[in-house]
């Protein structure tokens, strides 16, 4: 294999790695909080106060609890009312309903 078809080669695999690498951290990226549409006990890290980590919210739907999602879904989610018939929809800001009392 000649010197150039070598190099063509190595250019060709730090070429393909670096495209791979930059596509992860996007891939990450397309994911965003959201607050009010977790089950009690499945919400990801950091809820908020009243819950110190990941399984840590206490009540459905805690408006202070959030979930990992899909980039531009939160607000699509279908939840069950509220008892008083009132919707319930995901937030990408914290919630001040269905919170632990």
């Amino acid at each position: 294999m000649s010197n150039h078809a070598k190099s063509l080669a190595v250019a060709s695999a730090v070429a393909a790695a670096l495209t791979a690498a930059t596509t992860m951290p996007a891939a990450a990226q397309s994911k965003e909080k959201c607050y009010g549409i977790s089950l009690a006990g499945q919400n990801d890290c950091a809820a908020g106060p009243g819950t110190t980590c990941a399984g840590s919210s206490v009540v459905d739907y805690q408006g202070n609890a959030w979930t990992l999602v899909d980039a531009g879904t939160c607000a699509e989610i279908e939840l069950p009312e509220m008892a008083d018939g009132t919707a319930r929809k995901g937030s990408l800001e914290p919630l001040e309903r269905d919170l632990p009392a």
